[in-house]
């Protein structure tokens, strides 16, 4: 709708990932590049935090696709609150395993082609990678006892699987109360919002990879934007796709941070009840 008003090609501000769009402060590279490092040296496991917004997914996605073929299965658990028996049945379909045989998808049927399919990976040189994201939950579905067995059971001749966990802030103190999961985790990255500079970066960039060739946020409206969004990526880009919304709808030349704290108090208003 408002492409041609601000003469952009794309929209800049959508959510998913689009290589075009990728803009990686420096906590988020390194964060990167360490989990990389934990999973290419076959680490049994690793540990994400970050709050809301910030981009673990962005980041894990963008992990996935730095990883070359030696590093598959890559396996994302969205829904950390099955069952066990659920959980198993579900990394062994997603890790290739062979097919289920009766009584199908008990626990010890799971774990047994479990072993079966990572046995075969790591004779082909390969090795799996299992993200768990909202992992903050496991703790209270149980899971986390269940996730450290299953480090035990990758732990053959060679690791046969990396196993990362992606969560809030919440996890870092979860994980530290089970000492027996604690000592298998090699490494633990927290990934901070953006900057103030980062923020701008980021808005920039991405209305650049849209197309734009002309300004479109003033310096207020940047750094207004970081103000009202903490550097949460998220936030941003919610913010900024409906200020170039409301200021081609009011035929503004610019974003200010006047129009952005107007469209922040409507996104953050809460009707009272009466």
């Amino acid at each position: 709708m408002y492409l041609d008003y601000w003469q952009l090609d794309a929209k800049p501000f959508e959510p998913g990932y689009d290589a075009r769009f990728l803009y990686q402060g420096t906590a988020h590279q390194a964060a990167v590049h360490k989990l990389r490092y934990a999973i290419e040296n076959r680490r049994p496991a690793a540990v994400l935090s970050g709050s809301a917004g910030v981009g673990k997914t962005l980041l894990i996605e963008t992990l996935r696709r730095q990883l070359d073929d030696r590093y598959e299965p890559f396996v994302r658990v969205v829904f950390p609150q099955m069952t066990d028996r659920d959980l198993l049945a579900y990394l062994a379909e997603q890790c290739g395993a062979p097919p289920a045989d009766s009584p199908r998808y008990t626990i010890e049927e799971s774990l047994r082609r479990l072993e079966q399919a990572w046995a075969a990976n790591v004779r082909s040189e390969r090795h799996a990678v299992v993200v768990v994201d909202e992992a903050q939950l496991l703790e209270d579905s149980g899971l986390l006892e269940t996730l450290r067995l299953l480090l035990n059971l990758a732990s053959l001749e060679r690791p046969a699987m990396t196993l990362v966990l992606v969560g809030q802030p919440a996890i870092v103190p979860m994980v530290r109360r089970n000492g027996a999961f604690d000592e298998r985790v090699d490494l633990k990255v927290s990934i901070p919002a953006l900057s103030a500079a980062e923020t701008a970066g980021y808005i920039l960039h991405r209305l650049a990879a849209a197309g734009s060739s002309r300004e479109i946020f003033s310096q207020d409206g940047l750094a207004t934007a970081f103000q009202l969004t903490e550097g949460a990526p998220r936030r941003v880009n919610r913010l900024c796709d409906l200020a170039l919304l409301v200021g081609f709808a009011n035929g503004q030349p610019l974003i200010d941070g006047e129009l952005l704290r107007a469209i922040h108090g409507e996104l953050v208003a809460v009707p009272v009840a009466a």
